[in-house]
């Protein structure tokens, strides 16, 4: 049992060795001035179940989870928030009246980021177009749908995988094949890229944006590199956009807030540092 009385906090994962939480958590620890810590731990899928069960013994207020364990995590803990239900996997844990509550987090980040890159973002009435049906186009799906939007389309390679997640979420989100993308680019107020695709060392999304109207958002949730090859073209076709490190900084804030009980501020100085660690990543 850890009776420091200094609030501890981790990201789990396997393997966890990419994460950049810890830069972004021991970040706000230093500059509100919390004796706390927080650390990367890897947890194989077997010890899962064992490691969440110690968690409080350990000293810990909570943890971030990362691949592969965040459908597994929203199995074991208690989940009140009706978005992370309909995303159904979990990548905060916070502790309250000796209970596990899950969060996911994913979906507020990407949000709070968009409002953050674009005053005035109203996503009540939008049409949304989301290239991708992973785990980051569930979230995005859930809260867009959350704050009114009135069509979602998905677009993907394996129209099957969209058509199944499309259909946990109703008739508002409908299903287009990849190769038929331009039939709905022409109506959408806001393009997001949640796959992988442009992601260094990844394949490239090769996509013409002619067909969108001129008001049209285009975001892209990949960060490395910091403006893909879909957000320089739609910068010189004269779009908003949106790129992706936001949402990860954003998506740290509720978590930190429940396990030190401060609300931190996603700044400039955060963005640089992650930033120059990325650059530094790419020179080594």
């Amino acid at each position: 049992m850890n009776n420091t009385g200094i609030p501890k906090a981790c990201v789990i994962g396997w393997p966890i060795k990419h994460s950049r939480s810890p830069m972004i958590h021991n970040y706000w620890l230093q500059k509100y001035n919390i004796a706390g810590s927080y650390q990367k731990i890897a947890v194989s899928p077997q010890e899962l179940s064992s490691f969440l069960a110690g968690l409080s013994d350990n000293g810990f207020k909570g943890c971030n989870v990362t691949i592969p364990h965040k459908e597994k995590v929203f199995e074991q803990v208690k989940v009140v928030d009706a978005v992370t239900r309909q995303i159904g996997a979990v990548n905060t844990v916070y502790m309250e009246n000796n209970t596990l509550y899950g969060l996911n987090t994913d979906g507020y980040g990407f949000i709070s980021n968009l409002k953050d890159q674009v005053p005035n973002w109203q996503s009540k009435d939008k049409k949304c177009v989301i290239l991708g049906a992973g785990g980051a186009a569930r979230a995005i799906i859930a809260i867009l749908l959350n704050e009114g939007a009135s069509k979602i389309t998905l677009v993907n390679r394996t129209i099957s995988r969209a058509r199944n997640l499309a259909q946990e979420f109703g008739s508002t989100v409908d299903v287009i094949a990849f190769e038929d993308i331009e039939l709905c680019l022409p109506d959408a107020d806001l393009l997001v890229n949640s796959s992988s695709l442009g992601m260094t060392g990844q394949p490239p999304l090769e996509i013409a944006l002619t067909p969108l109207s001129s008001n049209c958002v285009v975001s892209d949730i990949v960060y490395d590199p910091l403006e893909t090859a879909l957000l320089k073209q739609a910068k010189d076709k004269g779009h908003k956009t949106v790129d992706g490190l936001g949402m990860l900084l954003h998506q740290a804030v509720p978590a930190f807030e429940k396990w030190f009980g401060i609300r931190p501020q996603v700044t400039p100085e955060l963005k640089a540092l992650i930033v120059d660690d990325l650059e530094k990543d790419k020179n080594q």
